[in-house]
């Protein structure tokens, strides 16, 4: 639209000196260790020499952009959506300022809850706590018997032949080249997404699973989130991963492996085992007894540092402080699991295809519907093909409604068997 309406145009401005204000808070940039550090520690554990990992971080002055995100704050109209989604993505990206400031301190581990949450939060519903949930799912992962596994899916492949798989995978899906898969040896996850270029941690091996649910939960989800928002003319943070929206964003992405199928319990066990690492920093265990409840759990040493790793980014290696983003996964999954359900017997799984248009909560979706009606707010241009296939998605959470009213416990009691 080439005009818009004034309070449309205020938080438009509002908006771009927002996306000007954060450029700097590269959260999880800034709070990433140097690179090196995996090997030395790797061969010294080897050897029989275990010595807690010391990282210095460079120290951070962001007090002019704090005061800019304040001010944008007080601009926005608390009454408009547009108004409240700039109030809570400045006070997000505040908050993720004070975290970078306060690096290598326990102060960060207040700012990472007040950002991602913590394993004992309740999942929405008022269900169990995450950590709760976590434990279950390592539960059953433990018991399922590794004979139960086909061939296939014991095998790994190298980052470099996963690679050009994703690649070819991306072209096809674009007709050209809009996403460039890449190496990237310095990189603690296995994988991570930006708009226009995926990485592929150099160390990690990649089993039968991993190129499907790269493909749903990073391209089809992180980049493509970015790509729609790129196309935002009225609000272009639509395209950057605020803090605040990494809950809907991590469970939009691991939903749309489940939805695909792409999901196995391996990778739910992975999940999980994050987030109670994360429980036990907070408990008091440190990054070496981390490192090996990770070993324990039958992880290699090399992924057994990199998730350590991610348990300790920005705070001290001593015990009793985490990086808590780990426990938005199986959070986000559940929410927006639960989004979608409620989208279907609302008859409004059109706003399932609107979250594509940006980085936003589900949340945001519904505040927005009224400006993606009249267009001041873009449908998304790419999007997933399960999510176009209305009528498939449709069966399947149609389905899920109606098997939730199922009580197995109720099974249990009567005569511990399932007649079908």
């Amino acid at each position: 639209m080439a005009e818009f309406e004034p309070d449309i145009a205020h938080h438009a401005a509002l908006d771009a000196r927002m996306v000007h204000a954060a450029r700097d808070i590269k959260l999880l940039t800034l709070t990433s260790w140097p690179a090196g550090l995996e090997t030395q520690f790797l061969a010294d554990y080897a050897r029989g020499v275990a010595e807690l990992p010391r990282i210095v971080y460079p120290k951070y002055d962001f007090s002019e952009v704090r005061r800019e995100l304040d001010a944008i704050t007080r601009a926005a109209d608390p009454d408009h959506p547009l108004g409240q989604y700039l109030a809570e993505s400045a006070q997000s990206w505040s908050v993720a300022a004070e975290l970078l400031e306060s690096l290598g301190t326990a102060a960060v581990t207040d700012c990472s809850m007040r950002l991602y949450g913590k394993p004992d939060e309740a999942l929405p519903g008022h269900g169990p706590s995450t950590r709760e949930a976590a434990r279950h799912f390592i539960s059953i992962a433990d018991e399922l018997d590794h004979e139960l596994m086909a061939p296939a899916e014991r095998v790994t492949i190298s980052a470099t032949a996963l690679q050009l798989q994703l690649q070819r995978d991306l072209d096809s899906y674009f007709d050209g080249r809009v996403i460039e898969v890449v190496i990237d040896p310095d990189l603690i996850a296995k994988a991570a997404a930006g708009a226009t270029r995926i990485r592929l941690r150099g160390s990690a091996a990649f089993g039968d699973y991993d190129r499907e649910q790269l493909l749903q939960h990073e391209a089809f989800v992180h980049s493509l989130t970015a790509l729609n928002g790129r196309e935002q003319p009225v609000l272009g943070s639509l395209a950057l991963p605020s803090p605040r929206v990494t809950e809907a964003q991590e469970g939009l992405a691991t939903f749309a492996e489940q939805i695909t199928g792409s999901i196995d319990i391996g990778r739910m066990k992975r999940i999980s085992l994050r987030i109670e690492a994360v429980a036990l920093a907070l408990d008091g265990a440190d990054f070496i007894e981390v490192f090996r409840y990770f070993l324990d759990a039958e992880q290699t040493p090399e992924d057994s540092f990199a998730s350590a790793q991610r348990v300790f980014r920005g705070v001290p290696t001593g015990g009793g402080a985490a990086f808590t983003k780990d426990t938005v996964y199986l959070r986000g999954l559940v929410g927006v699991h639960t989004f979608f359900r409620w989208a279907l017997r609302e008859q409004k799984l059109q706003l399932g295809r609107w979250l594509f248009a940006g980085k936003m909560t589900v949340t945001d979706v519904q505040r927005f519907a009224p400006l993606f009606e009249s267009g001041v707010l873009l449908p998304p241009r790419w999007m997933p093909p399960w999510i176009t296939r209305a009528n498939g998605l449709a069966g399947m959470l149609a389905f899920s409604l109606f098997a939730n009213r199922i009580r197995l416990d109720k099974i249990d009691e009567d005569d511990g068997h399932l007649a079908i």
